[in-house]
């Protein structure tokens, strides 16, 4: 039996999909900052005979993140749910899950991530004082050092990046050269009860494989466990694996996201 859910059930569905954390970052972070009566976003459960919760589907604008914990569990009236809706539609989540998904929508790109999780400092770099925390004012020289990286796709503007500053959506770690030039970045988002992400990991041309990344990363990753949460990142380079395994992330599986086109 398929509910739409409401505050009354957030206890519950927190405590179903935090039995894995970091591949429900997004299910817990947005739950727990939106709630379930707002109009861009919708939760619904599916509960079997004895009212035992056995999947979620959460809906963030077209955005659709179905979860459930056995894979023989009939997903049916969550695929009927996301074909209800028009417009071009995301779905994403475990590759496991998303693989039962893929009749949903008639033609889409797909894109596949390997999803980490870090959840202890054993193999954490040692840092000193040249890692510092970026401030509003901050913004430009993080677009500037962002827009140097070939392979990242710039979304954020500079005044957006100042606005998540501000509202501490974004913590951004860095490292500066003596002209004042940030040369490496480690950025903390999507932080909720349970875990947070790392992204916009960076280091400028001329200063990478010496360390800087690792010793970057390794510091914004300890604040983050020694507030007894776990971190999570996405990665499709094997170059850039390396290091974050090299400081003790280990590989969860496969994060695919499927993204309509009409």
């Amino acid at each position: 039996m398929i509910l739409k859910l409401n505050s009354e059930q957030k206890d519950r569905v927190l405590n179903y999909v935090a039995k894995e954390p970091s591949i429900n970052l997004f299910i817990i972070g947005d739950i727990e900052q939106y709630g379930f009566d707002k109009d861009f976003q919708e939760v619904w459960g599916n509960f079997d005979d004895e009212n035992n919760l056995k999947g979620v589907l959460l809906r963030y604008t077209n955005n659709f993140i179905p979860y459930i914990e056995n894979l023989d569990e009939d997903v049916s009236q969550f695929k009927e749910i996301i074909k209800s809706y028009k417009g071009n539609k995301i779905i994403s989540g475990k590759d496991t899950i998303i693989e039962k998904f893929k009749d949903v929508l008639n033609n889409y790109d797909e894109k596949i991530t390997y999803f980490c999780e870090l959840r202890d400092n054993k193999k954490l770099l040692s840092w000193d004082n040249s890692i510092k925390y970026a401030k509003e004012e901050d913004a430009q020289r993080i677009y500037d050092l962002l827009l140097t990286i070939d392979e990242f796709s710039i979304k954020d503007s500079v005044d957006s990046i100042r606005d998540r500053i501000k509202d501490n959506s974004k913590i951004v770690y860095y490292i500066e050269n003596d002209k004042k030039e940030m040369i490496t970045t480690s950025q903390i988002v999507a932080e909720n009860s349970k875990s947070a992400m790392v992204v916009g990991v960076a280091t400028r041309d001329g200063y990478r494989e010496k360390g800087y990344m690792s010793k970057c990363l390794s510091k914004s990753c300890s604040d983050l466990l020694e507030r007894n949460k776990s971190l999570c990142l996405f990665y499709d380079n094997p170059k850039a694996g390396k290091v974050y395994h090299k400081i003790g992330f280990e590989e969860l599986g496969i994060w695919t996201m499927l993204v309509e086109n009409i």
